[in-house]
């Protein structure tokens, strides 16, 4: 590896936290005043649209559409994106961006129990144990707190177990796709799922999620959640594993965000970590760094960013690692 494209990756790396740090506290100054629903179907269809253009200059755009796969990318929009966006922002509606930031950090625990189950990969005693002192440290940051809302932090925590779940299609059955179709495919197709349900559940329910004036007023920070944090971010994390090894892309990307997530969500949202949080995040960044520094599992090839890349830990080195 060229010193250049080293120091890019670096710089790709230390952007792709930067951005990482702003999901939640944005996520939950938008959700504060808006319909989650509604800001979760807008934020994922200007992700989509900024990843049609990109794709449509490339001449790639009926990819999604056309082709063997298309029923694939159908699918990875619906379960690693329509669902943990709906999961996610309607987490963050009801709890804090610093809890929100810390729950998302649960992923690596489902990584390794995936890849345990469904594919085969054995358990090691370091892994278990990282998992442990990372679930110990979710609990410590979120429990005890009058501000967490039980069902809020559930939904949460359930978010990183659909991107784990998406990234066993892709190594299933669409290794051999390009990062960039993947990413197209996940806000494309997530998008419009995102848009179909939530009609299907104004019209069923009755409930009125056409943006009001207020909601309009959002659309500026919500094409900057989806365009930049979303999209953007997600391609950053690309580029940055491009050049540098996942492992030492993932140290310098993954325990960083939560860090800096302490300064973005006091500077947009006004939210101070509490000592329990403060706590808890100590041990979930020894718990995530245990997984980065331990042996891998799996080939290099097989690791998938997830769909948010700057969101969520690292998918780890037995279910493809995450946050497109």
């Amino acid at each position: 590896m060229s010193g250049r494209s080293e120091r890019a990756g670096l710089g790709f790396a230390g952007l792709c936290a930067f951005t990482g740090a702003f999901m939640t506290p944005v996520a939950r100054l938008v959700t504060a005043d808006g319909d989650p629903l509604f800001i979760a179907a807008a934020t994922t269809c200007l992700a989509g649209l900024a990843a049609a253009v990109v794709l449509a200059s490339q001449g790639q755009l009926r990819a999604l559409v056309r082709g063997t796969d298309a029923a694939w990318f159908a699918l990875l929009g619906a379960l690693g994106t329509m669902v943990p966006n709906l999961l996610f922002f309607l987490g963050t509606s009801r709890t804090s961006a610093l809890d929100a930031v810390l729950c998302l950090q649960v992923e690596p625990a489902y990584s390794l129990l995936l890849a345990w189950l469904v594919l085969g990969h054995r358990l090691t005693l370091r892994r278990v144990l990282a998992a442990g002192v990372l679930l110990a440290g979710i609990a410590c940051a979120v429990t005890g707190e009058s501000h967490a809302d039980p069902v809020g932090i559930a939904l949460l925590l359930a978010t990183p177990l659909a991107w784990q779940l998406s990234h066993l299609i892709v190594l299933r059955r669409m290794s051999g796709t390009s990062s960039r179709l993947l990413t197209a495919a996940r806000y494309v197709w997530g998008g419009f799922w995102l848009v179909s349900s939530v009609t299907l559940f104004s019209f069923f329910s009755g409930a009125d999620l056409l943006p009001g004036n207020a909601a309009l007023a959002q659309l500026p920070v919500l094409a900057l959640q989806g365009v930049v944090l979303f999209y953007a971010g997600t391609m950053l994390w690309y580029e940055a594993i491009a050049r540098l090894d996942l492992a030492r892309a993932t140290a310098i990307v993954v325990p960083s965000i939560p860090l800096l997530t302490l300064a973005t969500s006091f500077a947009i949202v006004g939210e101070l970590p509490s000592a329990r949080q403060l706590a808890g995040l100590a041990l979930i960044a020894v718990g995530v760094l245990a997984f980065v520094r331990a042996p891998h599992a799996v080939e290099v090839r097989e690791r998938i960013p997830t769909a948010t890349a700057p969101l969520g830990a690292p998918a780890g080195d037995e279910a493809g690692g995450d946050a497109a």
